[in-house]
């Protein structure tokens, strides 16, 4: 179902690494600079490339693999469900690659949004920034999708994903693991005609890095992805506010559970308050987080916003806070003391009037 569609790009120099990139503020721009001063190495692996190398250098964690089957991507000739497009993501980077192709990353500017490169799987590659990305990434936005995939990868029906999607559209063109998933998603099928044929996800270490396409970091990643583009375009502050604060967030139809130590290392992160809670706690039962505020409120991209808007995104989530503005998915008292506590002990810019409610 959902369908990252950003031919990521990104590419290195093996031993004398020269980059062609001009000066930026996102990670993988960052990275470039490093190499090219000699502070960073990216070493060559005859199997993957760079990407294990790569993943490490930029803080990437391998658990957070999902694989995508459907022809989404600019490397569309080499995806099928046979090899299928791998990605890898934290909080201001993804990565993605395809056996026999090339590298793709996308990462997010603080100031000017989603930023693409690509990085061919040889030792004497150069990294280099793709503007003609943005031929399909328009206004720089990245693409997250929910097809219907024919037995070959080819996509139709086309659908945006991200929190607020039910779970039975999400996924379509994807393969789903996990140790718990309700089976009402998309993922794991293909259509020939109107005939679905189930898949079984196959990921030989030879094509990934691991055999998961985990339901959790799926999950996230469809949050994350929506939530990078109102940063990078905060034209509708309501909006970009209610989404922090998972106000129109579409419930799961059962708890779910990963198997790939996505999870665990997710929430191990932090930053916590003074009670030891972190709004990268999962719930996993009836909705994705624990607390309703999204980490991505704790990222450079937000912390970037022009201050009026900030400010305004502030009130609008003072508003719903504190209980005088109501969306699909209402907050109990506990639920919005809850976070009002952790955004004052963990956000350092949160304004004095975000208070605890009197029960």
């Amino acid at each position: 179902m959902a369908v990252f569609r950003s031919p990521v790009a990104l590419a290195i120099l093996g031993a004398a690494l020269a980059v062609t990139l001009a000066p930026g503020e996102d990670p993988v721009a960052a990275l470039g600079h490093r190499i090219e001063q000699g502070a960073a190495q990216l070493r060559f692996d005859p199997v993957y490339g760079y990407l294990p190398s790569l993943l490490e250098a930029l803080h990437v964690p391998v658990e957070s693999q999902m694989a995508v089957f459907s022809k989404t991507s600019i490397q569309l000739l080499r995806i099928e469900p046979s090899n299928p497009r791998v990605l890898y993501f934290n909080d201001s980077v993804a990565v993605g690659w395809v056996s026999g192709g090339f590298i793709e990353l996308a990462a997010q500017d603080p100031a000017l949004g989603m930023q693409y490169y690509t990085l061919q799987q040889r030792p004497d590659e150069r990294l280099t920034r793709r503007e003609v990305c943005l031929r399909c990434h328009t206004s720089g936005a990245a693409l997250l999708h929910s097809v219907v995939s024919a037995p070959d990868g080819i996509p139709s029906n086309e659908a945006d994903v991200d929190s607020r999607t039910p779970f039975r559209k999400l996924w379509g063109g994807w393969f789903v693991t996990g140790n718990a998933v309700p089976a009402v998603h998309m993922g794991n099928a293909v259509f020939a005609g109107s005939a679905r044929r189930e898949l079984t996800p196959s990921l030989d270490p030879k094509i990934a890095l691991t055999p998961s396409s985990d339901v959790v970091a799926l999950m996230v990643f469809a949050h994350q992805i929506h939530m990078m583009n109102l940063l990078a375009h905060p034209d509708n502050v309501n909006e970009l506010a209610d989404y922090l604060l998972f106000m129109d967030e579409a419930p799961l139809p059962a708890p779910i559970r990963g198997s790939s130590g996505f999870a665990e290392k997710f929430s191990s992160a932090g930053p916590r308050d003074h009670k030891g809670r972190s709004l990268r706690e999962f719930d996993l039962q009836d909705r994705l987080m624990r607390y309703r505020c999204s980490y991505m409120i704790y990222t450079e991209a937000f912390d970037a916003l022009p201050a009026a808007t900030k400010a305004a995104v502030y009130r609008r989530m003072w508003r719903i806070l504190s209980g005088e503005a109501t969306g699909a998915r209402p907050f109990s008292p506990d639920d919005r003391n809850a976070v009002v506590e952790i955004l004052r002990d963990t956000k350092k810019d949160l304004p004095e009037y975000f208070q605890p409610l009197s029960r």
